[in-house]
């Protein structure tokens, strides 16, 4: 099994350090081996790369990414696969101010 690092840039004033906590406690059990590391970023961001490989992009999507989904990929990508992009949730709601 190889070595995974997932990083998560989140936007702070939007409230998605929440978010993050919620991807957190999703991946951490399922893959206790791997590194889960989040910072403060761009205005509406929740950027998630895996080995510094972008997966997912709210700020292209406009959606989180699939927690599901991107559990799947950490276990490709400790197993040796490429890496690929993530699924992203439905979008349930969208406000523009």
């Amino acid at each position: 099994m190889g070595t995974v690092e997932v990083d998560v840039e989140f936007c702070g004033t939007c409230g998605y350090f929440k978010q993050f906590e919620e991807l957190s406690q999703y991946i951490k059990p399922k893959h206790p081996d791997v590194a889960i590391n989040g910072h403060e970023g761009r205005r509406a961001s929740f950027e998630v790369k895996v080995n510094g490989t972008l997966v997912h992009s709210k700020l292209t999507t406009l959606a989180y990414p699939d927690y599901d989904d991107l559990s799947s990929i950490i276990e490709e990508v400790a197993e040796g696969k490429e890496i690929r992009k993530c699924k992203q949730q439905p979008i349930t709601s969208c406000v523009i101010a």
